[in-house]
C-alpha cells in the first residue's frame, strides 16, 4: 500500500510514541506488582554489586547511567539520542561489560517474573479462588457443568495424547552453566520467599544469592564456537533432569486418576495423556550436518536418558523397599518368584527377609542388561558390567513394567499402597511415557529433496528413467506399483549420488533405532513443502528400502509400516489444497490399509512460520483455520481419526501465544483429545527449566485439549457468514502483506540491511543455515531467522502486517461493520485470540528503535520508502485494534504480560542501542572476534528479555 498519507507530523508522532504508553498500569496493578518490582530490584542490586566488585567503578557507573537513561526516555526525560551518545567511540571491549549486564539482568528479571506468578497462584489457592481457566481443576468443572457422559469423554479420549515436540532454535544458546546457575538463584529465592529468616540467615542467604550471581556473571553466556547438532542434542535432553522426569509422569498419574474417579465406566485406566518428542538429530529439511551418525546420536542420547533414570529411580527404590518378611504376610509367590536369586547374600538359610529389595534388584538386572545390549558397555557402571551379563535383558518396556506392577500388587496386598503410590508409581508412570526410547524422533525433510532421491533410485532400478517428467497420475501409479511390490530398487552395491546415499543412510540409521529401541522411537516422517500425494509415497519408498514400510504379503490385510507419514502444508497454497490431498491419498486402497494398520490415525501438520512468511499474520492464521476445517471434514469422510500437529514457534509471527488460548482458538473437531506442537528456543526455556513452571505449561495444554475435545468452544451463532467474512478479510491482509513483502522494489535489500540477517547466518548460532538454498529469496529464508531479524529491531513485522490494512478496507468506516468485528471479538476464541497475539506483538514494537535500524540501511529512498510503508501500517493497525475492542490498553486481557513489559523494557533500550552500535561498525569493516561477539550477545540478551524471540 503507498504511504502517501503518511504525513511527517504522524511520522515523528510514531517514532516518538514509547510503546509503553499504549499500555495502562494503575495503582491497583502497580500494588499487585510490588512484590515483583522488589524481587527485581534487590536482584539488580545485587548483580551491580557484582559489576562493581569485579568490573570496576567506571563499569558500574557506564552500567547505572544507562539504566538512568533508559527509564528516563520512559518519563521523556533523556532523549535515545543521549543513551546513544554514551557509547559513541567506546572501545568494544569497554562496551562488552555493558551487554553482559543487561543480558544477565533480563535472565534475572525472568527468573524473578516466574516466582511471582507462582507467588500469585499460590495467593489464590489459599484465598480459595476459583481455579484459573487453563488449570485442569477449572476444565473438570466446565466437564461437569456440561453434563458430559461417560461415553462421551471415552470417545474424546480413548486414544488421547498430548505430545510437545522440542526442537533446536539458533537464540536458545544458553549454557548448561548459566542454565544451573538460574535454577540455584530461583531455588534460594523461594527459600527468601516462603521463610520466615532470622537476620544471621537473611545475610547468609542473601550472600548465597549473591554468590551465584557471581557465577553467572563470570560464566560465559554463549559458546564462542558455532553450535553442533550435538550440542543442540545435549541442550534438548537437559529439559528431562531439570522437570520431564519429575513432572510428566506425576501429571499422567493424576489426570488419569481424575478421569477414572469422574467417569468410572469411560475405560481410561491406561491412559497416558502425555509423552514427548524431538526434532533435534532427526530435522534434516535445509540442515546439511544431519546424517545417519546424527540420527544414530540422537535416538542413543535419548535412551541412555531414560535408562540412566530408570536405574537412578530403582537404585532409589531399593533403598526405601526394604520392607522385611518378618513384619508383614503373606509374601505374594509372584514377588518371590521375581526376586529370586537376588536375596542378599548374609540371609540365613533360603530365607529371604527382605523381598521386595530382592524384587528391584532382579528389576534393576535386567534393565542393565538390556542397557548394555541396545547401548554397549559405557552405559553400565564397571562395577555392574558382570550383573548385566549375567541377567536377561528386557525384550521391551511393557515386560519391564509388567515386573514393577508385581511389585505394585505384592505391596498393596501387604496393604502398604501409600508406599505403593510414590516412588514405584512415578516410576512405572515414567516407564509408561517414557519406555527405553525418552522421546519419538521424528525424521524430516523436504519433499523435493524426496523426489530427487527417489528418480535416481527409480532410474538407477530400471523402472523410469525420467520420473520427475511425469503427471501426477503416473507418478501415483508408478509409486503405487512400487509399494505393492516386496523387491527393493536398490542393492547394497548399489553406485548412487552422495544426496541419495546420504538420505537413504538416515532412513537405514532410523530402522536401526527402531530395531534396538522399539517403534515409538522413530514415530513419524515428517515430509515439509507436501503438496501432493506423489509427496506422501515418495517417503513411504524410501521407508521400504529401508525396511520400515512393507508390502502387503499373502495373507496379510495390507501393508505396513510402523513410522507414520505425516504432510506439513506450510504455504498458503498448500494448506488450501491440503484436504484435496489428503482424500486422495486415502481413496488409494493401499494407503487407506496402512492407515487402518496404523490405528485409523493419519496425522496432518500445519506449518505456522512459512504460511506467515509466505501471506502475512491474518491470511495465515485464516488459512490455517480453514484448513483444519476442510481436513476434518476429509478425515470424517474418510472415517480415519484426525491428528493435528502444530508447527508453532515462540514468536505470533511464528504461530506462538499463549497455547491454552491457541488450543481452545481450533475450529470445532480439530482436537479429537489428540495434539502435536512443536516447543522451540527460549520458549523451551521459559516453560520447562523447572518442575513448577513445567507443571504449569503442561498442565494448561491438557486442560485445553480436554475442553476442546469435549466442549463447543467455538461460540458462533451464524459460522458461515463468519468464514466468509474472514476470507474476504484475509484476502485484502494477503494483498496488503504482498505488497510490501513480494511487491515493493528493494524490500529485500532494506529488510537485510534494517536487521541483524546476515550476522545472523554469520555468526555462531543454531546449527542449520538460516535459507533452505543459497539465495536471498525471502522464499527460501528460513521462517526462525525472518522472525527473529524483524524482532531484534523491533518491528515485529510479521505479526501484525496487514491486519490494519485489511480491518480498514473490509469496514470502510461502516459501523454496522465494526459492530460484526467486533462481535466476533467477544463470542469467537478464534478471533479473540489473533487480536490478542497481535496486541501483544505490538506491545513489544518501537517504531522509534525500529526508525534507528532503518538508518543502516544505505539507500535513503529506499529507506524512506519502506519505512514510511511500514510505520503507516503500525499506526493503522493500532487505530483498528482500538475501533475493534474498544481499549487503547493493548495488553488489557494479559495482566502478567502487562507488568512484565511495564518492568522490564526500559532494559532492553541500552542492549537495543548497542546492537545497532556495534552493527554499523562491523559493516564500515571494523571485524574482529570481540565485535562479532558483541553483536551475538546482543542477539541473546534481546532474545532472552522478549522470551519469545524466534
Amino acid at each position: 500500500m503507498a504511504s502517501d498519507s503518511l504525513t511527517p507530523e504522524t511520522l515523528a508522532r510514531a517514532i516518538a510514541t514509547p510503546m509503553v504508553d499504549r499500555i495502562s498500569v494503575d495503582d491497583t496493578g502497580r500494588a499487585l506488582t510490588e512484590p515483583l518490582r522488589e524481587d527485581i530490584r534487590f536482584l539488580g542490586g545485587l548483580l551491580g554489586e557484582v559489576i562493581r566488585s569485579h568490573a570496576g567503578e567506571a563499569t558500574f557507573e557506564l552500567v547505572e547511567s544507562s539504566r538512568r537513561d533508559a527509564f528516563g526516555i520512559r518519563y521523556a526525560e533523556v532523549t535515545r539520542d543521549q543513551l546513544a551518545g554514551r557509547y559513541d567511540g567506546r572501545a568494544v571491549a569497554d562496551l562488552m561489560p555493558v551487554i553482559r549486564a543487561f543480558t544477565n539482568f533480563a535472565l534475572l528479571a525472568n527468573l524473578a517474573e516466574d516466582l511471582h506468578r507462582e507467588r500469585r497462584r499460590r495467593i489464590h489457592q489459599r484465598a480459595g479462588d476459583p481455579p484459573p481457566p487453563s488449570s485442569l481443576a477449572a476444565t473438570f468443572g466446565k466437564l461437569a457443568d456440561a453434563g458430559r457422559t461417560d461415553a462421551d469423554v471415552a470417545a474424546a479420549l480413548r486414544s488421547a495424547e498430548v505430545v510437545p515436540v522440542i526442537t533446536a532454535h539458533p537464540t536458545e544458546t544458553r549454557r548448561r552453566s548459566v542454565f544451573d546457575a538460574q535454577n540455584r538463584i530461583t531455588e534460594l529465592m523461594r527459600v527468601r520467599a516462603r521463610t520466615e529468616l532470622t537476620p544471621e540467615e537473611d545475610a547468609r542467604l542473601t550472600e548465597d544469592i549473591r554468590r551465584q550471581i557471581l557465577v553467572l556473571w563470570q560464566t560465559a553466556l554463549i559458546r564462542l564456537r558455532r553450535l553442533t547438532i550435538s550440542d543442540e542434542i545435549t541442550t534438548g535432553l537437559r529439559y528431562y533432569g531439570a522437570s520431564f522426569f519429575d513432572v510428566v509422569p506425576a501429571l499422567n498419574k493424576d489426570v488419569r486418576a481424575a478421569l477414572v474417579e469422574a467417569y468410572p465406566d469411560a475405560g481410561l485406566d491406561g491412559l497416558s495423556m502425555i509423552s514427548m518428542g524431538s526434532w533435534i538429530g532427526g530435522d534434516r529439511d535445509g540442515n546439511p550436518f544431519v546424517s545417519a551418525e546424527v540420527v544414530d546420536e540422537a535416538a542413543t542420547s535419548a535412551a541412555r536418558t531414560a535408562m540412566r533414570h530408570h536405574l537412578d529411580e530403582l537404585a532409589a527404590l531399593h533403598q526405601e523397599l526394604s520392607l522385611s518378611a518378618r513384619l508383614f504376610s503373606p509374601v505374594s509367590p509372584a514377588l518371590s518368584a521375581l526376586g529370586s536369586g537376588f536375596a542378599p547374600p548374609d540371609e540365613p538359610g533360603d530365607t529371604d527377609d527382605e523381598p521386595f529389595r530382592s524384587a528391584v534388584s532382579a528389576v534393576r538386572s535386567r534393565v542393565l542388561a538390556r542397557a548394555l545390549h541396545t547401548l554397549g558397555e559405557d552405559a553400565v557402571d564397571p562395577a555392574e558390567l558382570d550383573t548385566a551379563r549375567a541377567a536377561a535383558p528386557y525384550g521391551d518396556a511393557d515386560e519391564f513394567l509388567a515386573d514393577l506392577d508385581v511389585i505394585d500388587r505384592a505391596l498393596r496386598a501387604a496393604h502398604d499402597d501409600s508406599i505403593a503410590d510414590d516412588r514405584l508409581a512415578t516410576l512405572r508412570e515414567a516407564v509408561r511415557t517414557f519406555g527405553f526410547h525418552l522421546s519419538g524422533l521424528d525424521m524430516r525433510q523436504n519433499s523435493e529433496t524426496h523426489e530427487q532421491v527417489v528418480a535416481e533410485l527409480l532410474s538407477w532400478a530400471g523402472v523410469c528413467a525420467d520420473y520427475p517428467a511425469l503427471p501426477e497420475a503416473d507418478r501415483i501409479g508408478l509409486l503405487t506399483a512400487e509399494l505393492a511390490s516386496r523387491r527393493p530398487l536398490t542393492s547394497p552395491d548399489a553406485e548412487l549420488s552422495e544426496l541419495a546415499m546420504k538420505e537413504l543412510g538416515v532412513v537405514h540409521a532410523a530402522a536401526g533405532a527402531i530395531e534396538r529401541f522399539g517403534p515409538r522411537a522413530v514415530p513419524n516422517y515428517v515430509i515439509s513443502m507436501c503438496s501432493s500425494v506423489s509427496d506422501l509415497l515418495e517417503v513411504l519408498i524410501l521407508l521400504k528400502e529401508a525396511g520400515i514400510y512393507h508390502a502387503a504379503g499373502p495373507g496379510d490385510a495390507g501393508p505396513s509400516c510402523s513410522v507414520r507419514v505425516v504432510p506439513l502444508f506450510e504455504t498458503i497454497e498448500d494448506l488450501r489444497g491440503g484436504a484435496a490431498t489428503l482424500t486422495a491419498a486415502l481413496n488409494l486402497g493401499f494407503y487407506r490399509a496402512l492407515v487402518r494398520a496404523q490405528g485409523d490415525i493419519q496425522e496432518v501438520m500445519l506449518g505456522y512460520s512459512d504460511s506467515n512468511k509466505d501471506g502475512g499474520y491474518l491470511a495465515a492464521n485464516w488459512a490455517l483455520y480453514r484448513a483444519e476445517l476442510d481436513l476434518v471434514s476429509a478425515s470424517r469422510a474418510a472415517e480415519v481419526r484426525l491428528r493435528l500437529f502444530h508447527g508453532r514457534g515462540g514468536t505470533v509471527g511464528r504461530g506462538g501465544g499463549p497455547s491454552y488460548d491457541a488450543i481452545l482458538a481450533q475450529p470445532p473437531g480439530a482436537v479429537t483429545g489428540s495434539l502435536r506442537l512443536t516447543e522451540q528456543g527460549e520458549i523451551i526455556a521459559a516453560k520447562y527449566a523447572e518442575p513448577v513452571s513445567a507443571r504449569r505449561n503442561l498442565e494448561s495444554l491438557l486442560a485445553a485439549t480436554i475442553e476442546s475435545s469435549l466442549l463447543d468452544v467455538e461460540g458462533l451463532d451464524d459460522p458461515e457468514r463468519a468464514y466468509a467474512d474472514f476470507d474476504a478479510l484475509a484476502e485484502s491482509a494477503r494483498r496488503a502483506y504482498s505488497a510490501l513483502v513480494h511487491e515493493t522494489p528493494g524490500f529485500v535489500e532494506y529488510f537485510t540491511a534494517s536487521t541483524p540477517l546476515s550476522e545472523i547466518g554469520a555468526l555462531n548460532i543454531g546449527s542449520r543455515p538460516t535459507s533452505r538454498k543459497q539465495t536471498t529469496a525471502i522464499s527460501d529464508l528460513r521462517a526462525i531467522p525472518w522472525v527473529l531479524s524483524w524482532t531484534q529491531c523491533r518491528v515485529m513485522l510479521p505479526g501484525w502486517y496487514g491486519v490494519g490494512s485489511a480491518f480498514a478496507q473490509w469496514t470502510g468506516g461502516d459501523d454496522a461493520r465494526i459492530a460484526d468485528l467486533r462481535r466476533y471479538y467477544e463470542n469467537w476464541p478464534f478471533f479473540r485470540s489473533v487480536m490478542s497475539n497481535m496486541a501483544q506483538v505490538l506491545a513489544k514494537s518501537d517504531m522509534g528503535l525500529a526508525s534507528r535500524y532503518a538508518e543502516l540501511v544505505p539507500d535513503e529512498e529506499l529507506r524512506r520508502r519502506v519505512f514510511s510503508m511500514i510505520v503507516e501500517e503500525h499506526e493503522r493497525t493500532l487505530e483498528m485494534y482500538t475501533a475493534i475492542t474498544g481499549t487503547t490498553d493493548l495488553l488489557a486481557d494479559n495482566d502478567a504480560l502487562k507488568r512484565s513489559v511495564y518492568n522490564r523494557f526500559p532494559y532492553l533500550e541500552p542492549l537495543n542501542l548497542l546492537q545497532v552500535e556495534l552493527l554499523q561498525r562491523f559493516r564500515s569493516g571494523e571485524d574482529s572476534p570481540l565485535i562479532r561477539r558483541g553483536i551475538q550477545l546482543t542477539m541473546n540478551g534481546l532474545a532472552t528479555a522478549l522470551r519469545n524471540s524466534g
